[in-house]
């Protein structure tokens, strides 16, 4: 181990102070903040619409890792590589959060990773948070040369790697990766103890990820159902790190109507419906105890930058008021 940098806490990372607090919840919009059909999008006016959801009060704009395109799993993310994309968005932006949804660990070395991770959150000034997984699209494994049936054991690995690089001065690093002796050091390092979220299992125990990241973003459930698995979360927290906030996070496909009162019906990982249902059910998973929400619009029937202003000017101004659902008027 080489000498500890004097870096704060998680929580007091820029980035992580937007987009999670106790008992409240923050909504978030993956790219491409568009609808699409097929699995390639358009990447059309991306920019202006990172910029429309910063004003509105969105917490975060989230950047998928989708090396190779993989025609039968039916969406490429943003297309462009998400260490370049997140430069490009960090500079139209200035105060939104930048999120990875998810990193993965096995195709990276963790110095490349940890390298780019703390450029974004210098360049940005301290508004990035990293989540990271083990991977879920087979075919890229074989054409990075890794095995498939060891991406476990390497994300635990890799993890343990990225971390001591990017809170170490010169580290001395035992690796299936490399030898760092301690003479070399990682350069720049982040503004601060740069936020490491896990996403799904990952083929990790809850345990695990309790104990060694920062947070947890799972899939969407109904809110009875997630508040279980938030109960889950917080009591193993607690167990294995007393008095530590790690958050809950999910992702959730939304077509919102045009008519308010439309009732839900369901989508891929998700629902289409009017303002009022999504609004009812966010807020059910606010009281669940969900701390974020990271929405995807891929299955959206209307124009994103509409989306994006009935959902910033209707529905996130009351989420931030409301404790629970009779504080959402139906």
């Amino acid at each position: 181990m080489g000498k500890p940098l004097h870096i704060a806490t998680v929580a007091e990372h820029r980035a992580f102070r937007r987009m999670f607090s106790k008992n409240r919840m923050t909504i978030g919009v993956f790219f491409p903040i568009e609808a699409f059909e097929g699995d390639v999008p358009a990447m059309s006016g991306q920019e202006r619409l990172a910029q429309q959801a910063e004003k509105l009060g969105f917490s975060a704009l989230w950047t998928r890792d989708v090396p190779l395109r993989d025609p039968t799993f039916g969406d490429v993310g943003q297309i462009y590589d998400a260490w370049v994309w997140l430069g490009w968005i960090a500079a139209q932006t200035s105060m939104i959060g930048l999120a990875t949804g998810s990193i993965v660990l096995p195709l990276r070395h963790p110095i490349h990773t940890a390298k780019a991770a703390a450029s974004i959150d210098q360049l940005s000034n301290g508004r990035f948070v990293m989540a990271v997984a083990s991977g879920d699209r087979p075919v890229e494994f074989p054409a990075f040369g890794v095995d498939w049936n060891k991406r476990d054991v390497l994300f635990r690995e890799n993890f343990r790697v990225l971390r001591e690089l990017l809170k170490e001065e010169f580290p001395r690093i035992e690796s299936v990766y490399g030898t760092m002796l301690g003479t070399a050091d990682l350069v720049p390092k982040p503004t601060g103890r740069l936020p490491l979220l896990v996403t799904g299992s990952s083929r990790q125990s809850l345990d695990w990820i309790a104990a060694n990241a920062d947070g947890w973003i799972t899939y969407p459930r109904s809110p009875e159902l997630q508040k279980v698995h938030v109960a889950r979360w917080h009591a193993t927290v607690a167990a294995l790190a007393p008095g530590t906030f790690k958050p809950f996070a999910q992702s959730l496909y939304v077509d919102l109507s045009e008519d308010p009162n439309a009732p839900p019906r369901p989508i891929h990982l998700g629902f289409s419906g009017g303002r009022k249902i999504v609004l009812r059910f966010l807020d059910a998973l606010q009281v669940a105890g969900v701390n974020h929400v990271a929405l995807n619009l891929k299955y959206s029937k209307r124009s994103a930058g509409e989306v994006l202003d009935e959902i910033g000017r209707e529905i996130i101004p009351v989420l931030q008021m409301s404790r629970g659902p009779a504080a959402v008027s139906m």
